[in-house]
């Protein structure tokens, strides 16, 4: 491909649970097409006002973590002035806040240079959308 940005839209199912859902699967399977063997950025960009990318360690107990964390430091109940939807739907919206809604991440060779542990995942503290979209953009260097 010589394209030097190539941008491409995930549907991604979250569920009707708090959760974060590793994407790096699907961030090295869209690099195989757009980097091409070519050295760039990768861009995760989730366009909602109440998810966050993170860049952490899956499978050890870390992304529970993680969910706990953000429970005590935004508890799911009634304080938020923002009140539609679930009880504590307002912490959803001041999430993306201390989770950012995009990271960018070196490719090397068409790879994604992540640490050892590091997988790249959605987070997702809002009950009341079960369904996300996440944009993958690689712009080459």
């Amino acid at each position: 491909m010589s394209d030097a940005f190539t941008t491409h839209v995930l549907s991604v199912p979250s569920g009707s649970r708090e959760a974060v859902v590793d994407l790096t699967r699907d961030c090295e399977s869209f690099l195989r097409e757009a980097a091409a063997g070519r050295d760039g950025l990768l861009n995760v960009f989730v366009p909602h006002a109440t998810a966050g990318v993170a860049v952490i360690e899956t499978g050890a107990g870390s992304d529970d973590d993680l969910l706990a964390a953000l429970h005590t430091l935004l508890p799911a109940d009634d304080r938020w002035q923002h009140r539609h939807g679930s009880t504590g739907h307002g912490r959803d919206h001041v999430l993306p806040a201390f989770v950012a809604p995009h990271a960018t991440l070196p490719v090397v060779g068409g790879r994604l240079e992540l640490g050892t542990w590091q997988s790249v995942c959605l987070v997702d503290t809002n009950r009341d959308n079960p369904e996300r979209t996440v944009r993958l953009s690689f712009l080459a260097g």
